[in-house]
């Protein structure tokens, strides 16, 4: 059985992840602060640390693959393109002769790595949400499809 400060510092730790819409990188400061200021007074909150730390990486892994995707089509497909001798007009960027058709393949495989990137995202904040209720009611939680970079 947990004490009510055990519970308590699991549950801020898995909240500590939504830091990253507060500055760069927060999803993994602050739990991480948290997780090695209080992993030797408690094996409640030192599971919890490792698991909010791992489903932090594997969210960011996903997020490199997906943009490792996404980039190199959008810029396939719109910068080959561009020819640089006419790329300013006036003062305004000119694009001509701009065919999707040709990169259709390109633009379906891009638009899907953006829209499994927002799903992620979407998906993340309310599992940090569930992590933190079930953690508050003193139960072990692991996020799923979490990568164990840390046991």
């Amino acid at each position: 059985m947990q004490t009510n400060t055990e519970k308590n510092w699991a549950t801020v730790t898995h909240l500590g992840a939504f830091g990253q819409y507060l500055f760069p990188l927060g999803n993994f400061v602050i739990p991480i602060i948290i997780w090695s200021s209080k992993k030797n007074e408690s094996t409640f909150v030192d599971y919890n640390g490792k698991q909010c730390i791992n489903f932090q990486l594997s969210v960011l892994l996903y997020s490199l693959i997906l943009g490792a995707i996404f980039i190199p089509s959008f810029l396939i497909t719109f910068l080959s393109h561009v020819t640089f001798d006419e790329l300013i007009h006036d003062r305004h960027f000119v694009v001509q002769d701009l065919n999707f058709s040709e990169n259709i393949g390109l633009i379906t495989t891009g638009a899907i790595a953006v829209f499994f990137l927002a799903c992620l995202k979407i998906v993340e904040f309310f599992l940090i949400i569930r992590a933190a209720v079930k953690t508050a009611n003193g139960e072990y939680y692991s996020y799923p499809l979490t990568i164990k970079f840390m046991k």
